[in-house]
């Protein structure tokens, strides 16, 4: 059978049609495969972050005899300063979205009396913390009465190395600002100058042999 000129055309139409519903249906099969796998944030899992029990392991792995309270690591941290060796109570906790990890240091707990927490005290260690940066910061517990030095930082990159960094970091902040947290010296600040000298060889914190600070903050509830 012989096919006219217009019979080609008509053909040619008629696959055409075919190919643009198969590109279609293609493209259709294509976008409901794509709906059916589970979306993968890239955000979700950054380089070298910890999971709580990693911060455990991590902890140990740096030597530090762990106590667990709910999610909160609790340790003993030597602190190096001026040739004198410091132990101080921390501890560390992910936040709740797993994105940043708190360590803190515990200090001294609340005087009772409101007469022993004078305001030019409250104020210094507010002034403190606009001094020190790098993420630290005084702060007040209440569920123990207990003041902390705090640091914040981004739960990346993880590793022994940079934690003990980071613990000798806020070590040191500890001992350089004692005489502003200590609240025995908020006490001798607010006693009359024949009484504080006569005081204050007594009331300095004194040391071991080992050079442990005898206030260290193993007093922590």
């Amino acid at each position: 059978m012989k096919i006219t000129f217009r019979g080609w055309i008509v053909i040619s139409c008629f696959m055409l049609v075919l190919s643009a519903m198969a590109i279609l249906g293609a493209g259709v099969h294509a976008q409901q495969a794509a709906s059916t796998k589970p979306v993968i944030n890239s955000d979700a899992k950054k380089t070298g972050q910890i999971s709580e029990e990693q911060l455990g392991n991590l902890l140990k792995a740096m030597g530090l005899t762990t106590t667990k309270k709910k999610k909160r690591y609790d340790f003993q941290f030597k602190a190096n300063q001026n040739k004198e060796e410091w132990e101080l109570s921390m501890s560390a906790v992910l936040s709740e979205n797993g994105e940043w990890v708190w360590v803190m240091a515990w200090l001294d707990p609340l005087p009772r009396s409101a007469a022993d927490v004078p305001r030019t005290a409250m104020l210094r260690l507010l002034s403190d913390n606009d001094r020190m940066g790098n993420g630290k910061f005084f702060a007040y517990v209440s569920s123990n009465r207990r003041f902390v030095l705090q640091r914040v930082i981004p739960n990346q990159d993880m590793s022994t190395k940079k934690f003990h960094a980071i613990l000798s970091d806020l070590g040191s902040s500890v001992v350089q600002f004692y005489p502003h947290w200590s609240t025995d010296n908020w006490k001798r600040s607010t006693t009359p100058a024949p009484q504080q000298a006569a005081q204050n060889k007594s009331a300095a914190p004194t040391r071991t042999a080992s050079g442990v600070s005898n206030f260290s903050t193993k007093k922590q509830n």
